[in-house]
């Protein structure tokens, strides 16, 4: 915490705009709707159910 404290004194900041800056990133720019390609593709999902029924290497 006294970390915090000396970075913020030294630039002239309060740790609220300091943690609020760096999660800005984060948290804005997001609607509702998840974008399309935030989601799995069925494929995707079965991708290593079907590796490991397939793959044996001692068997």
């Amino acid at each position: 915490m006294q970390s915090l404290l000396n970075y913020c004194e030294a630039r002239k900041t309060t740790p609220n705009k300091l943690i609020k800056s760096r999660i800005k990133h984060f948290t804005e720019g997001f609607d509702k709707k998840v974008p399309q390609k935030y989601y799995a593709q069925h494929n995707q999902l079965d991708l290593f159910e079907k590796a490991s029924e397939s793959l044996d290497m001692f068997g």
